[in-house]
């Protein structure tokens, strides 16, 4: 299971509709819009400012991708 903790953030689907923006271990959404894409472009400024992992999940909740903008565990070589 891929790690969820503070140094994350996750694009997942509202359980009321559209998409949430959510900080790893919160107990609520930073922010809530109504698609995917103005989440994920919302997710990325917010995950760039606070150098974090963002996780982008699919609506039965599988990461599709994941983009790092903070201390990444695994740079590329070169």
């Amino acid at each position: 299971m891929p790690k969820k903790g503070p140094d994350t953030h996750h694009i997942v689907p509202s359980p009321s509709g559209g998409w949430n923006v959510e900080r790893g271990g919160g107990e609520r959404a930073s922010s809530h819009h109504d698609t995917k894409r103005e989440a994920v472009a919302a997710g990325r400024e917010v995950s760039r400012n606070q150098g974090t992992e963002l996780r982008i999940h699919n609506r039965d909740g599988r990461i599709a991708s994941s983009d790092s903008h903070g201390n990444d565990p695994k740079p590329p070589k070169g």
